[in-house]
């Protein structure tokens, strides 16, 4: 059957992630249905990385298999106009049959968001997560060198996936962390991520940057492999899927 590759923004606000639920609307969900109302037949879309609950997603890839032949660019015309408001289909193309979203994947950028400010921005509130406290950016950039190359991130795993996945050692490519006027940016590349392992990686940076954790902490709790010696989870709106390469 042939293959055929979506890339998907959304604002993942109201949604409970990407992957199908009981009870909860989630991305998934939704362009599964719209596809089978257009194919009239029931796929199933592989995307590239399951975001999680309010998480948001410049470029998600999804890649699905489907009986009826058609152009990609008309079927990108007709789920735009099927989704929901907070999401789009920005490209739709063919792919060899062996193509598989996730798989195929060599590294996804993330990008998570904070305002250091004790005031909110209303036209970008839900994309941020705002601290009132004061960051120091030098503190946190030398931090997060550390966890450049391959390492163990069992400390900045999930609990609740402790004993889904086999391996915990990954490649983070690329981390920089940048200021524009009160927003914070921290950008993460990697060969693959862990559940919640930014917005883990991000609440320990906060902690370092507030003095929380002093100067060493990063390949400490690296060391220890241990998920209480980390941060906080960070909030979930303040993350975006950004890139996947291939």
């Amino acid at each position: 059957m042939p293959n055929t590759c979506l890339t998907i923004a959304y604002d993942g606000t109201r949604y409970a992630g990407w992957q199908i639920q009981k009870n909860a609307i989630t991305i998934q969900e939704e362009i599964e249905k719209a596809l089978k109302a257009i194919l009239k037949e029931k796929v199933r879309l592989v995307a590239a990385g399951r975001t999680d609950s309010g998480v948001h997603a410049k470029a998600q890839v999804a890649n699905f298999k489907a009986k009826k032949n058609f152009r990609p660019e008309k079927l990108q015309a007709a789920l735009n106009s099927k989704l929901p408001k907070d999401m789009s289909i920005i490209k739709a193309k063919k792919v060899p049959v062996k193509f598989h979203s996730q798989f195929d994947a060599k590294s996804k950028l993330y990008r998570y968001t904070i305002l250091s400010s004790r005031i909110d921005d209303p036209f970008l509130k839900p994309y941020y997560y705002k601290t009132p406290y004061k960051l120091n950016i030098q503190a946190m950039k030398k931090e997060a060198k550390v966890l450049l190359g391959k390492h163990d991130f069992k400390s900045f795993q999930a609990k609740s996936s402790f004993s889904r996945i086999k391996s915990t050692v990954r490649t983070i490519k690329r981390i920089a962390i940048k200021k524009e006027k009160e927003f914070i940016h921290i950008d993460v590349e990697a060969n693959g991520f862990l559940h919640n392992m930014v917005r883990n990686i991000v609440g320990t940076l906060i902690e370092i940057g507030r003095g929380y954790l002093p100067e060493g902490s990063m390949e400490k709790i690296l060391y220890f492999r241990d998920r209480r010696k980390a941060g906080p989870t960070a909030h979930s709106k303040g993350l975006t899927l950004v890139r996947v390469r291939y």
